[in-house]
């Protein structure tokens, strides 16, 4: 080979390797940045709303006092209004109402009787919030609980932030049986470099009830509920095109567990923008949403993604 065109050839090689490097580094820092803003530590519960019935004082509490589109976890504390200690109570129940501009009302997945927690003496349950409060419409909470035989009810308007944690994302889809599922992520909230555990709840809207006549929302509603013995399989990917397409070893499907929810295992070899490509099955094994997606190594190529996939970011 000439030597002129050998040392262009060298050139050239070098420049790209340079732009290629010089894009990752600028992307991978940018996604620091933002990783330290919209990713927080969620491990305190504090009241979101109190309410007053009768002689009872009503604490609703979720993680960090907020109430987010997306799963969250929540607790209801019953107390005597006077002397603010915990009230012997059964029954307790929650139903989280949209009602939207047109005056249609919707509800969401969510634990419609609420377990109780003696260690703690509060009432435990989850509620998944499909959209947040504001243009699509407001939400309410109505609970219901009884003491001595007596049943009070009660109707609280709430607040539903958007979802700030991109690890926390969730996706809403009609599948090939032409129901309606809802796919949420519970954990983890803050990924790390590593194999993480990956708990989603899967939901399916196939059940109708209809609410007591005196109830004030005065109406029957379809209820969510969580699929059984169904396999979330999962190809993790990081599709900006300075990442290839990349992906990772020692990912694991997700499977459901005795608490309701699907366990799988997901491998972050570094930090920034991953998409999570599902593919849902039924408990026949039927494909009910999602595709494969490439497995090919594309640098400066967008990657694709499945049918069925939810973005996340740390």
């Amino acid at each position: 080979m000439n030597v002129n065109l050998l040392l262009r050839t060298i050139h050239v090689y070098v420049f790209v390797m340079c732009v290629c490097f010089c894009s990752c580094t600028k992307e991978k820092t940018d996604y620091e940045g933002e990783r330290e803003t919209v990713v927080e530590e969620k491990a305190e519960f504090k009241v979101v709303e109190s309410i007053g019935v009768s002689n009872y004082l009503i604490h609703i509490e979720a993680l960090n006092g907020t109430l987010y589109r997306g799963y969250n976890e929540i607790r209801l504390r019953i107390l005597n209004n006077q002397t603010k200690s915990p009230v012997q109570v059964a029954a307790v129940t929650l139903l989280p109402i949209q009602t939207a501009p047109t005056g249609e009302k919707s509800t969401c997945p969510h634990q419609y009787v609420l377990d109780y927690k003696p260690d703690g003496e509060y009432f435990a349950g989850y509620t998944v919030f499909t959209a947040e409060s504001g243009s699509t419409g407001n939400w309410v909470l109505s609970i219901s609980f009884t003491v001595e035989n007596q049943t009070y009810s009660l109707i609280k308007e709430i607040q539903v932030q958007p979802q700030t944690n991109k690890n926390l994302n969730m996706a809403s889809f009609i599948g090939s049986d032409n129901e309606q599922y809802v796919i949420a992520l519970v954990a983890p909230h803050k990924p790390n470099v590593s194999e993480n555990k990956l708990v989603a709840g899967i939901y399916k809207a196939n059940k109708r009830i209809d609410l007591p006549a005196n109830d004030p929302l005065g109406q029957s509603l379809f209820f969510y509920t969580a699929v059984e013995g169904y396999t979330l399989q999962l190809d993790p990917r990081m599709p900006e095109p300075s990442m290839g397409n990349h992906s990772s070893p020692n990912n694991k499907d997700l499977t459901q567990g005795g608490d309701g929810l699907y366990h799988g295992i997901v491998n972050y070899t570094m930090t920034g923008n991953w998409t999570l490509n599902f593919i849902l099955l039924d408990d026949k094994g039927k494909t009910i949403r999602g595709t494969e997606v490439p497995k090919d190594f594309t640098p400066g190529v967008q990657g694709h993604k499945s049918e069925l996939y939810i973005d996340i970011l740390f």
